[in-house]
């Protein structure tokens, strides 16, 4: 496990906020379909971040609990309640949530599973979900090459990143997964998901990940300077696309 993943975000919020990519919509209904989701079903989003899942399900009319360890983040999420009132924002981790027992029809991780002491993680998933009850796990998997600007971006990460490649073989694929799902058989799904920048959302997006420099950080500026010239050299029309695919990957923890 890499050390403290609570904090690693910390100072990266409005970046994350904004430049993150997001969640398509018809996930909802995916998972209300697969896990028998009624209008009054309880979602818990665990490690919520901004709340970039959290909202999706806001916005298809359900209740959801945002859990999330990081003040910031937190704070951040919790300024979507003034538009859902159906939403709540409780400090607590994937492994002590803090939540009653029995309390949730699905619970939700985006882009956090691989921070996760995962034998704590089942044990608490499973104490927390109702009778019947799922669990969804999220990734949007950065495309990394097949074109110059993918495979500049990745070669900047490479690069620039302090920790980058201890990050990148922690994140858990289908195998890893199938083994915290069994053994109930896991579904998967997979959605389609881009971003379209300028350069400001480009070095936005760079600035996001825990393990990129900060300012005043060493080679903050030497990185900066790489951003710029990926930039100009793969635009077009002033804009460059990074694509994703969202997997989803659902099952029932007994």
């Amino acid at each position: 496990m890499i050390a403290n993943p609570t904090e690693r975000f910390t100072g990266r919020v409005e970046s994350y906020r904004r430049f993150r990519p997001g969640y398509p919509a018809e996930i909802v209904e995916v998972l209300r379909r697969e896990c028998g989701l009624g209008d009054g079903a309880a979602v818990v989003d665990v490690a919520a971040g901004t709340g970039l899942l959290t909202e999706i399900f806001l916005a298809g009319g359900l209740a959801v609990t945002a859990v999330e360890p990081n003040d910031e983040m937190r704070a951040a999420c919790a300024e979507l309640e003034r538009e859902y009132p159906k939403l709540r924002c409780v400090a607590g981790t994937a492994e002590a949530t803090g939540l009653p027992d029995a309390s949730a029809d699905l619970i939700t991780v985006a882009q956090a599973m691989h921070w996760f002491n995962l034998e704590k993680t089942r044990a608490e998933f499973v104490r927390i979900l109702r009778p019947g009850g799922c669990c969804a796990v999220l990734y949007n998997n950065r495309r990394l090459g097949g074109d110059a600007f993918h495979e500049r971006y990745e070669a900047l990460l490479r690069e620039f990143g302090i920790d980058y490649m201890a990050v990148k073989g922690q994140h858990m694929g289908r195998k890893r997964l199938a083994e915290f799902f069994a053994p109930v058989e896991m579904r998967c799904e997979v959605f389609a998901n881009a971003q379209s920048f300028d350069y400001a959302g480009l070095e936005g997006r760079i600035r996001s990940s825990s393990y990129m420099p900060q300012p005043r950080q060493a080679r903050f500026e030497e990185m900066q300077a790489a951003a710029r010239r990926l930039f100009d050299e793969t635009q077009q029309d002033g804009r460059v696309t990074m694509v994703h695919e969202c997997v989803v990957c659902w099952g029932r923890l007994g």
